[in-house]
């Protein structure tokens, strides 16, 4: 298979601005953008759903079968579906966001998914953003970058994010649980968030979007001088 561009892994904590970024990035490069944390989100969203027990994994593998994720360009966010159900705001409801650290340690449920997300960047010319994406879902990746920001300045982010959505949660409590997933994502004993030794690292705490997508836009094309 010949190659069509570079694989961009983008990797962070919780609201570091990845999904964000690697969109922007996508799109200036025309390349594929792949979210692989809405995979995790809506395997979370089809459990409960379906009210299988998050630490059950032979339930919840056995479940897996019944669910396609899709994804569907929109304005101004992307669409995720569960089988043909629009499922793009319920997995960015709280109960998904603070469970989805149980499904995403499932070791099965990484090797399943995994899998899947490593058939999308085979051709190239993606931009995949997660928390062990240039460790382990594409650790040949030409380009590696690891976001980080402080947890404050995170949990403002999400705060300003849920307020458009119309949820209605603390800006403390936010905090809070951000100060966990971080805890949970980084000691997780399958594909813990850490810093591949080759990526780059970016701190978004004092930049705007656009400062932070022109930062990995330099790099990709320092890494490909033919972009």
């Amino acid at each position: 298979m010949v190659k069509q561009g570079l694989q961009v892994a983008i990797d962070g904590p919780a609201s570091a601005g990845k999904s964000t970024v690697a969109k922007l990035v996508a799109k200036r490069f025309g390349y594929v953008y792949v979210d692989t944390g809405a995979m995790y989100r809506t395997v979370t969203y089809w459990a409960m759903q379906h009210h299988v027990a998050l630490t059950d994994e032979a339930a919840v593998i056995a479940l897996m079968p019944t669910l396609t994720i899709g994804f569907k360009p929109g304005e101004p966010n992307q669409l995720v579906f569960a089988n043909t159900v629009d499922v793009t705001m319920a997995i960015r409801q709280p109960d998904v966001t603070n469970n989805v650290s149980t499904i995403a340690a499932l070791p099965k449920v990484r090797e399943i998914l995994t899998d899947q997300q490593r058939r999308i960047a085979a051709a190239g010319g993606v931009v995949m953003d997660g928390r062990d994406i240039g460790t382990t879902v594409l650790p040949q990746a030409e380009v590696k970058i690891f976001l980080v920001a402080s947890a404050a300045e995170r949990a403002q982010r999400r705060y300003t994010e849920n307020l458009k959505k119309g949820i209605q949660t603390p800006l403390a409590q936010l905090q809070a649980e951000i100060e966990l997933r971080d805890h949970k994502d980084s000691t997780r004993k399958v594909s813990p968030l850490t810093q591949a030794d080759d990526a780059v690292l970016v701190d978004t705490t004092p930049m705007s979007i656009e400062e932070v997508v022109t930062t990995i836009a330099d790099i990709i094309k320092k890494q490909n001088s033919t972009i």
